[in-house]
């Protein structure tokens, strides 16, 4: 059987976000400031388990409160802040990426500094005209702004075994 460390902690965060809810709930009635900073130290709990940080984001207004939808999308991993430069080349993301979600668009990203990263675009321009439905893979984290599908947890279980070098403690 296949390690699926992406997996892992995503149903490990659910988990612990689901039976915060409770509290959670009434605390974004009361006030949600403290609602957001429950969930930030859950998630912050749950990532220590893996040597990593674990932000929970609700990128748009009325995100907060899709109870059902925690740890299941909008989701950062902040692994290591001193990396500049994957561990593998950046082209053998890609070409997974391209491989596991066929024909997005994925760009060279953060090219500056001597900083490398790639960014993999899930969906449709907003009103905006701005992508937001992405993935942000950078050497130090992986930002996640999209539903955790089975390609997107594919796509990320491969980025924190191969790139990121994630094991549980």
């Amino acid at each position: 059987i296949r390690y699926m460390i992406f997996k892992i902690i995503t149903e490990d965060l659910q988990k612990e976000l689901k039976s915060n809810m409770p509290q959670i709930r009434i605390l974004l009635k009361k006030n949600p400031a403290m609602a957001y900073t429950r969930i930030t130290e859950i998630g912050k709990e749950v990532g220590k388990k893996y040597n990593i940080e674990l932000l929970v984001n609700f990128p748009h207004k009325g995100k907060i409160e899709n109870f059902d939808m925690y740890g299941k999308q909008d989701l950062s991993f902040i692994i290591d802040m001193e990396k500049k430069r994957f561990p593998i080349d950046r082209e053998e993301i890609k070409s997974k990426a391209s491989e596991i979600f066929g024909d997005v668009e994925i760009k060279d990203a953060y090219m500056y500094d001597g900083k490398e990263g790639v960014k993999v675009f899930l969906g449709p321009p907003n009103e905006e005209g701005r992508k937001e439905d992405r993935i942000d893979i950078l050497p130090h984290s992986l930002h996640v702004w999209f539903e955790f599908t089975d390609k997107v947890a594919e796509f990320c279980n491969y980025l924190l075994e191969n790139v990121y070098l994630v094991k549980k403690k």
